[in-house]
């Protein structure tokens, strides 16, 4: 298998994300559907965009330690953060567990109305191994 991130001359070219994520030959890839700042026990974690992140993140991680991977075998993000909030926190969570050695995945940010109670960002994740 094959993963190469892309970031073509005549694009911008950011530390926290890659343009694009191409996987080439037969691989394992795990769709991970969107996940909020909620512990193991179903109740919301912190009041902030940064403590859920931090919570989303250990959830990711658990999920993908589960099929034998890691927060570096996510190509993709999808992420929604609830409008009025900064993401800023967020990107500082991204930034305590992505191993700057790995390049990032490609990310989508959408700013939403509004999500479930209490929530105030959710990702979900496309990892391949």
């Amino acid at each position: 298998m094959s993963i190469r991130h892309i970031n073509p001359e005549g694009l911008h070219r950011s530390p926290a994300f890659s343009q694009a994520v191409v996987v080439e030959q037969p691989s394992k890839t795990i769709y991970i559907g969107g996940q909020n700042g909620v512990g193991a026990d179903g109740k919301v974690v912190g009041r902030t965009v940064g403590e859920q992140a931090r919570q989303i993140f250990r959830n990711l991680a658990v999920i993908l330690e589960s099929e034998g991977a890691t927060l570096a075998n996510i190509v993709h993000w999808r992420i929604a953060v609830v409008d009025g909030h900064s993401f800023d926190e967020g990107v500082a969570a991204f930034q305590e567990v992505w191993n700057r050695n790995d390049p990032p995945p490609a990310i989508t940010v959408h700013v939403v109305a509004g999500l479930g109670p209490g929530f105030l960002v959710e990702m979900d994740a496309v990892a391949v191994v």
